[in-house]
């Protein structure tokens, strides 16, 4: 006896295969609609980032701006995530070919942007990163010029509110014949503070975008899935066309 497909009298092969293409498009659907809270996630994180007050202005008087090339590419590559996922759930639901095709070119670039930008990002605050030589080039710039009020201080700040000393240790001062300033020593115990602002410094940068690269790399993830399912449901709607035409005739 012949199966139903959509309920026109089409043979068990064509219903069978519509109940796939019925599991795919929704389950792509689902993915989506993830792929669209991961991107208003990193879109919100990255706003955070460089908005948030005072962190802004220490980059500015330390001079790191290159820390936000990767945020703002980040940032950019999460509103065409948004953008994308929306197209995504309409191709997916009409199973339209041409905007299937589409939205797998797409969801390819929102992987390399974001693949892109993470790498960015982590390349400009981790450890042993590209920031760390910035970071010691300015510390020991503010260091080598105490009779500039300025210079000195923006060291007192940074050693202060971060609890660190000198770019490597308390031995920068001592090997520059400096006297120890006393922000360098811990309020409570008068020691003074083990790590260098270098390392202290890219600590703080790691914690701030170590969610953020994370969330980023997710959504990687997810693109290509998306992709691969995608191009999975374009194969189907085509083989029931066919099928359908087949058993018609």
């Amino acid at each position: 006896m012949p199966g139903v497909g959509r309920g026109d009298g089409q043979g068990p092969a064509v219903g069978k295969l519509e109940s796939q293409i019925y599991c795919i498009k929704y389950t792509l659907f689902c993915f989506n609609i993830v792929l669209w809270l991961f991107g208003a996630s990193v879109f919100a994180l990255c706003l955070w980032i460089c908005i948030e007050p005072g962190f802004n202005e220490w980059m500015s008087i330390l001079q790191l701006q290159k820390y936000f090339i990767g945020i703002y590419i980040i940032l950019i590559g999460s509103l065409v995530i948004m953008v994308v996922a929306f197209l995504g759930c309409g191709s997916a639901l009409m199973e339209n070919v041409k905007l299937l095709y589409a939205y797998i070119i797409s969801q390819i670039s929102s992987f390399v942007l974001g693949l892109v930008g993470a790498c960015v990002v982590l390349d400009f605050s981790t450890y042993d990163s590209s920031i760390q030589p910035l970071i010691k080039d300015v510390i020991l710039r503010l260091m080598n010029n105490p009779q500039h009020e300025g210079s000195r201080e923006i060291l007192r700040m940074v050693q202060e509110g971060i609890g660190c000393c000198g770019a490597d240790g308390p031995m920068d001062f001592l090997n520059l014949n400096k006297p120890l300033p006393s922000e360098c020593r811990d309020s409570v115990t008068g020691n003074a503070h083990f790590h260098g602002c270098v390392d202290e410094l890219t600590w703080f940068l790691e914690s701030k975008t170590g969610w953020l690269a994370g969330i980023v790399l997710a959504s990687c993830m997810i693109c290509v899935v998306n992709a691969v399912m995608s191009l999975v449901l374009i194969q189907a709607v085509k083989k029931e066309e066919d099928e359908s035409v087949t058993y018609k005739n």
